[in-house]
């Protein structure tokens, strides 16, 4: 810090005075994010930035990261990095029956410019949420002996992350931000704080060339606009731009209304200070003049009449053309309240500026230019929507606004504008009451009804100023909502500009940026009036024009004020050169009230330009839906038939080519198929969904098909849900985690709806940050799907019965009413679901059944393959028995013992049947007072069991899971083919066939962070063992230089967990091979588990061919070499032949027999003896 000694007062002034910066660091910010490109940015990710916490209580703020395990209560990534490994600060121990703060002060800080803005991003989450008494964040600001509040929440807010924007305005001297978090009882609310940006905050530095033709110098040696002199705001740095500024007339309402009288009727402005008005959210809490909640300004609030017009005049002033008014205005609470700068001659009013919508809670600049021919007044017009304030400060005139000679007495009253609200841009009266709006015919309709996308009006004048315009007649309803040097305006292609902005390339007007008047640096903003509701299908459609550099950029977002969320939907940046194009940008279906906002940016010091014409909304009737809406069944190659993405969130599926590294779809290899990708930089959002159209309804069931893809080492969800129009919505089908990079099969069974519309949806979660998920070839049948080839239980009991009624039950430990698994095998947490059957003598008497019959599963091969998950409690929990029916006869195949702990257990049986068949287990209480059997993760699958721990992954992984601890990150071993796959990459050849087409598992280490952490893959719970052994294919293809990772062998049991085999390292190319032998005399687990010790780590480690023998490692016999190519299989079976026939001349009859059992051409490892390439370590308990 301050490497180069700068003195106090240039520490932490957002000036970098030192060559590397370091006078600027630890200042509630560091000179830059590495991760975002900004300077002047707190991350978290190395530190706290010297924010400290300064509660006085248990709540409190800390640094800390997101966990999945918090999915849905509170942030589960970061905002940074997106992922779990990001960090950001959070509040902790809320308090239980008492108001409590926590407090989070900043370093002190020095000289923010008028021009700083703050920005940051919160996460506001907790169970008490949707109580009546919110918990309230605050930025406020210390200095010269008082507090000044900044920002504050709004009353409503959506989940995830958002941006908070706050401009303190000029401070001139030391101050320290404070975040406050004030948390009402029992509300078990938390905010977490991320990406704290400081902008345009330092003070002009002096400048050693001439300035500018329209441009003074500052005494400090800056150069500034001329029209900023002597406008109330301190532009310089010293106060030399506001110093001789005698002639001009400023009125700041510190003593009373100077010249300026406020009409008399039902809605007044009122003089006022912030201390007086008290923290409502939507009143200033300072004054401009003094930056101070002592100063004081005019003001107007909804509580005194919402929709009423108050009124503020001037003297009468002589004709002029030079005339100009400077003043700031406050709008904030309501996209409704307004303000209009008008003047008035020969009693007609003409209206010069108006301002409409939330500016936010800060003082804006306005700046009017009068050139009238006869004698006028000033008109200042304000309208409190909702729970809006509309306040004014400073106003300012310039020394050509003469006062009329005849001027005396108290001014004329002006005419009472009424208090009906008005359509959008109409200026004359209404009849129309409160709440409503009239139509160009003076019908009048309910203010709701306007900007609807329907016609309510009859003359349909309700939909003409909504935002569809090609501004010919003027705005079509945009309106200005810009707070810096740029602003929306229309604009005539004929016209000649007065700035460097050249005209659109199509005759006619348009909308276009602007030199404006405000003091921020700040994008420009327009905004439609409040829209909605609106359908899916909902688009709207425009033309643009940008010729701008790379820092210039258009963008449309939408506004959610109902959720108070800000989204963007579609931006283009500049390229140097001049870019036109018409756009089709995605709104989707939103309730109402939401608004399109108009964004752009521009470096006015150079020849740019920017513009938007011919603007339309399609289809955004809320019944609107294309053609193809009742099509379900797609293959997504010639579009999205009746499935359309869900825009509310900033996760989305995408329609792919696999050319983003996501691979090839399923229906051609080469065509179209959707995707998400959730480490995408724009995908924050927490859900992103694939939905049907409204369907009729349905009178018997159908069978919903698709291929589904979910691959990656930290992959989320994907649900498919129903939802009846009316009802909640209910989960059909769900996976969890990396299911191995090929397409696989699911199904649901749709029920019949009865006389119920429905609507069906694929959701993918971002409850894991790496990976993909893809979907393709959906197909919608007639009738109930068969029976399931793997169920978790996670959505349903996948049509399996029980016997009686209350005897088997689906549930989870949260939410069970019978004693069962504290937590489940599919997901590992309490969430998760299993089938349970209470044992106990009162539930299930000695000697008693209780039966779980599946659906029937198709002959498919003549030898299947039934595995399951099972959990038996301690004590006396009875017996489970697995049968197999056909034709109504039972076939005992496999008895089930139980385990050791509170632990799930693996159970699979061949089984051979020669028709369909259907699975059955059978559950025998004991007698025992209490106990429990559950069952989870059945799976069927074409072929004969391999044995315990043993696994070629040709077909799965057999029983081979990764470890759902949540401190590894969840973490997964992926499961693939040697396909390429460009963004997890892996051997291109298996060890098993040796082709491309082969199967292994593998981890790609790039994706593990610093700090040791870790993947792991496990085995099943295995018996004891006196003298078993292990043996695997490894491929550790790891570049020298990155080489800090290390592949390890574990066994885990009650005892502990030791390490009893490892290579670390950088490996040579090809598989190699393992053997471990392995000793325990209790159940134990076999992992394997890759770690780094440094990062960054690249490259992929993978695992093939695991063979687990209750036979010990014998040490007589020649392993394979140490290592061997993966293209070698067939050479392996040559060889193999030909040295069967030497030992066969050689030795005895036995000794074949023996080389026989062990099979060389298995593609397995021989035992051998110790040669350098294994470590043969003996496990002990």
């Amino acid at each position: 810090i301050n490497s180069c000694g700068s003195a106090a007062r240039q520490l932490c002034n957002f000036i970098c005075d030192c060559s590397d910066c370091s006078d600027e660091n630890q200042c509630g910010f560091t000179r830059g994010s590495a991760v975002l490109g900004t300077p002047f940015t707190c991350d978290f990710e190395d530190s706290n930035c010297g924010w400290q916490d300064t509660s006085t209580s248990a709540y409190r703020w800390v640094r800390g990261r997101g966990s999945l395990a918090a999915w849905g209560t509170r942030p589960h990534s970061d905002h940074t990095v997106g992922t779990d490994l990001g960090w950001f600060m959070v509040t902790v121990s809320p308090p239980a029956k008492t108001t409590a703060t926590a407090w989070l002060r900043s370093p002190a800080m020095r000289e923010a410019a008028a021009t700083c803005e703050i920005r940051a991003w919160y996460h506001l989450s907790g169970s008490g949420l949707n109580q009546t008494e919110q918990p309230v964040l605050r930025l406020a600001a210390a200095y010269r002996d008082e507090v000044v509040g900044l920002w504050q929440s709004p009353e409503r807010g959506g989940e995830g992350w958002h941006q908070l924007v706050a401009y303190p305005g000029r401070i001139a001297e030391q101050f320290q931000l404070i975040f406050s978090l004030t948390q009402p009882p029992a509300c078990e609310a938390e905010v977490a704080l991320d990406d704290i940006i400081f902008r345009n905050c330092g003070l002009q530095e002096p400048e050693q060339k001439d300035c500018g033709t329209s441009e003074s110098r500052c005494s400090q040696g800056s150069c500034l606009a001329q029209h900023r002199f002597c406008d109330g705001t301190d532009d310089c740095g010293d106060s030399s731009d506001e110093i001789e500024c005698n002639s001009f007339t400023r009125c700041s309402f510190e003593e009373d209304l100077c010249s300026w009288v406020a009409e008399d009727g039902s809605l007044m402005w009122k003089r006022n200070t912030s201390l007086d008005l008290g923290t409502a959210y939507s009143v200033p809490t300072r004054d401009h003049s003094s930056n101070s909640r002592e100063g004081f300004f005019l003001h107007v609030g909804s509580a005194s009449g919402a929709g009423s017009t108050a009124q503020l005049t001037s003297p009468t002033f002589q004709a002029t053309n030079s005339c100009s008014l400077v003043l700031y205005c406050h709008l904030h609470g309501s996209a409704t309240s307004s303000i209009s700068i008008s003047y008035v001659a020969n009693s007609t009013k003409h209206v010069v500026r108006e301002k409409m919508g939330d500016l936010g809670s800060f003082w804006v600049r306005e700046r009017v230019d009068f050139n009238v021919s006869q004698s006028f007044k000033v008109l200042i017009e304000g309208v409190a929507g909702g729970t809006g304030t509309v306040a004014i400060d400073d106003l300012i005139l310039s020394p050509d606004c003469k006062q009329s000679e005849s001027e005396g007495g108290h001014p004329s009253p002006l005419w009472s504008l009424g208090t009906s609200v008005w359509l959008p841009n109409q200026v004359s009266g209404s009849p129309c009451a409160a709440g409503e709006v009239a139509c160009d015919d003076g019908n009048c309709i309910s203010a709701e009804l306007a900007c609807d996308f329907s016609q309510n009006c009859a003359d349909g004048s309700d939909e003409k100023r909504c935002g569809a315009t090609t501004f010919e007649d003027g705005a079509g309803g945009w309106h200005d909502v810009s707070v810096g040097r740029l602003r929306w305006g229309v604009q005539k292609g004929t016209e000649p500009t007065n700035s460097v902005l050249t005209a659109f390339l199509c005759p006619g007007a348009f909308l276009a940026l602007q030199a404006g008047d405000g003091q921020m640096m700040a994008a420009a903003r327009a905004r439609t009036p409040l829209l909605g509701p609106s359908g899916p299908a909902c688009a709207m459609e425009l033309s643009y024009h940008l010729h701008s550099g790379p820092t210039g950029f258009l963008a449309i977002s939408i506004v959610d004020h109902t959720m108070a969320t800000t989204q963007l939907a579609w931006h283009t940046s500049g390229r140097g050169s001049a870019a036109t194009g018409h756009v089709h940008v995605p709104l989707g279906e939103r309730t109402r009230p939401f608004q399109v906002e108009l964004l752009g940016l521009l470096d006015l010091q150079d020849s740019v330009s920017a513009a938007i014409d011919n603007v339309g909304f399609v289809q955004c009737h809320p019944d609107a839906g294309p053609p193809e809406a009742t099509e379900l069944s797609c293959n997504f190659e010639r579009g999205m038939c009746g499935w359309y993405l869900d825009q509310a969130s900033d996760f989305k599926w995408v329609l792919s080519t696999g050319q983003e590294q996501q691979g090839s779809d399923h229906t051609t290899g080469s065509g179209y198929f959707l995707a998400v990708d959730p480490s995408a930089p724009w995908s924050r959002g927490q859900r992103a969904q694939l939905i049907t159209y409204h369907q009729e309804p349905a009178a018997t069931p159908r069978c919903l098909s698709f291929w589904y893809r979910l691959a990656g080492p930290q992959i989320g969800t994907l649900n498919l849900k129903l939802q009846l129009e009316g009802a909640e919505e209910t989960v059909l089908w769900t996976r969890r985690g990396t299911q191995g990079s090929v397409w696989q099969r699911g199904w649901a069974t749709l029920p019949a709806t009865g006389q119920q519309r429905y609507r069906v949806a694929f959701e993918a979660l971002r409850d894991g940050f790496l990976g993909d998920m893809a979907l393709d070839d959906l197909a919608l049948t007639a009738g109930s799907c068969t029976a399931e080839l793997s169920c978790s239980f996670e959505a349903d009991t996948c049509g399996m019965a029980g016997s009686t009624q209350q005897t088997w039950l689906r549930q989870s430990n949260g939410t069970g009413t019978v004693a069962g698994p504290a937590a489940d095998h599919s997901t590992g947490t309490a969430a998760g679901h299993y089938m349970v059957v209470s044992t106990g003598r009162t539930s299930l008497p000695a000697g008693r059944a209780a039966t779980l019959t599946s659906q029937p599963y198709q002959l498919s091969a003549p030898a299947q393959c039934l595995s399951f998950w099972y959990q038996l409690s301690t004590g006396t929990p009875g017996s489970l028995s697995v049968f197999m029916e056909q034709r109504g006869a039972w076939t005992k195949v496999l008895d089930v013992s139980a385990g050791e702990g509170h632990t799930w257990h693996r159970g699979h049986v061949t089984v051979r049947p020669d028709g369909n068949w259907q699975a059955i287990f059978k559950a025998v209480g004991a007698g025992g007072n209490h106990g429990y059997i559950a069952l989870d993760d059945l799976h069927v699958l074409d072929g004969a069991c391999p044995e315990p721990a043993s696994c070629d992954f040709e077909q799965d992984l057999c029983g081979w899971s990764s470890s759902s601890d949540l401190r590894l990150h969840s973490f997964a071993w992926g499961w693939k083919s040697g396909a390429p796959l460009a963004k997890y990459p892996g051997p291109e050849q298996d060890h098993t066939l040796g082709t491309s087409h082969g199967h292994y598992v593998y981890f790609d280490t790039s994706v593990l962070g610093a700090g040791g952490t870790a993947a792991r893959l496990e085995s099943q719970p295995l018996p004891t063992a006196a003298d078993s052994c292990l043996r695997f294919w490894y491929n550790m293809d790891i570049p020298e230089h990155l080489a800090s990772g290390e592949l390890r062998v574990m066994l885990h049991s009650a005892a502990g967990q030791r390490t009893v085999w490892s290579v670390a390292g950088h490996q040579s190319r090809g598989w190699q091979g393992g053997v471990v032998p392995v000793q325990s005399p209790s159940e134990f687990q076999i992992i394997f588990e890759i770690s780094t010790w440094r990062w960054p780590m690249e490259g992929p480690v993978a695992l093939d061919d695991i063979v687990y023998s209750t036979r010990g490692c014998h040490a007589s016999l020649v392993v394979p070499e140490e290592e061997k190519s993966s293209g070698s299989f067939a050479v392996e079976v040559a060889l193999g032949i030909l040295l069967a026939l030497v030992v066969v001349a050689l030795v005895a009859v036995g000794g074949w027999q023996w080389l026989k059992r062990r099979g060389l051409s298995s593609g397995m490892l021989e035992e051998s003896g110790a040669p350098q390439s294994f470590d043969n370590i003996t496990f002990r308990d």
